[in-house]
Parts: structure tokens; sequence; C-alpha cells
């Protein structure tokens, strides 16, 4: 089913939206999920979280990318958790990636800094594709730095170094548009 039509239940309030929600993006929300939370039990109740999530603010909004839409529910609901777990320090990688990206930006605590995300989103379409991808891949999906450089050939180090390039690249690029850190 396309997204438009999945959409299209959701606004018109049948619940096989959420059915359909499920069989198209459910491994790719559980997915996200385990990357922060690194528990699957954790993971699923999060993807759980989403449909419930997506059912109440599906109308008004009205996503134009289902997937994205649903991957960023899930992924909030995952760093709440985190959060939360945090505090009984259930999953040091996360933790440590989180860390590492307070060094060049500020977290907020709210969401929806727009300017923010747009600096953020305008950076990134800056930045090289290798950079970029091991950047989203560490700060969006949670991945380790060995799990990156597996996946991309090349050595921790070098995905370390990388990964520390761009965040002072970011931290710059702020701080020349005015964001204050």
């Amino acid at each position: 089913m396309k997204d438009a039509d999945i959409v299209n239940l959701y606004f018109a309030r049948n619940e096989d939206a959420i059915a359909e929600s499920q069989k198209s993006y459910g491994k790719y929300c559980t997915a996200v999920a385990m990357h922060i939370l690194a528990s699957m039990a954790d993971a699923e109740e999060c993807v759980n979280d989403t449909w419930l999530k997506a059912w109440q603010s599906i109308p008004p909004a009205r996503p134009m990318d289902l997937k994205s839409y649903l991957g960023r529910i899930t992924r909030n609901l995952s760093l709440d958790r985190f959060r939360a777990l945090k505090r009984h320090k259930r999953n040091r990688d996360m933790e440590v990636a989180m860390e590492e990206l307070s060094e060049a930006i500020p977290l907020p605590d709210d969401t929806a800094d727009s300017l923010l995300k747009q600096l953020f989103n305008e950076f990134l379409a800056r930045t090289d594709s290798l950079n970029r991808r091991l950047f989203v891949g560490r700060y969006w999906h949670g991945y380790t730095v060995g799990k990156l450089a597996q996946h991309y050939g090349m050595t921790e180090n070098a995905v370390s170094h990388r990964l520390a390039r761009t965040r002072a690249a970011l931290k710059e690029f702020l701080e020349k548009e005015g964001y204050r850190i």
C-alpha cells in the first residue's frame, strides 16, 4: 500500500492504518529503536508507542514522507526512553554518542527547535557523502564506531577521526551562522 493511501486511512480513522503502517515500516522503526536502546523489549515498546502517537497526530498532520515521519516518532520516543534508562546506565554506546555530539552542539530538550534543525540540515547538505553517512549513522541511528567501520571498510580510528572533524566543522558552522553554543 502506498504512503498516501495509509495516510488517508488515518484521516478516515480506519484502524487498518496502524496495521498497514506496521506492515510497511515495522522493521524500519524497530531497527531505529534497537540502535538507540539495544534492547528488543524496549524497542518493541517504543515501536508500539509509535503507532499510538501516529494515530494521535494524523490528523491534523499530513506527512509527505510517512517513513521519515514514523522514524522520527520512533527515534524521539526511543531517545526519551534512553534518557530514562540512562539513569540506570543500560546503554553506554548511545550515551557516548550523545556526549560526543554535545561537544559540537547543545542537545535541546525541545526537539522542535526549527532554527537548529534548519542549520543542521544545511550543514549536512554541504558535507561530503561519506562524512554525512557516518555522522547520520552514529548520531541518528546510534551505530557504534566499530559497526560503522566494518560497514564502510574503514578502521575504527579513521571513523573516529572523521566524526571528530565533522563535529568540529558543525560547531564552527553553527557559530558562524549565529547559533549560540
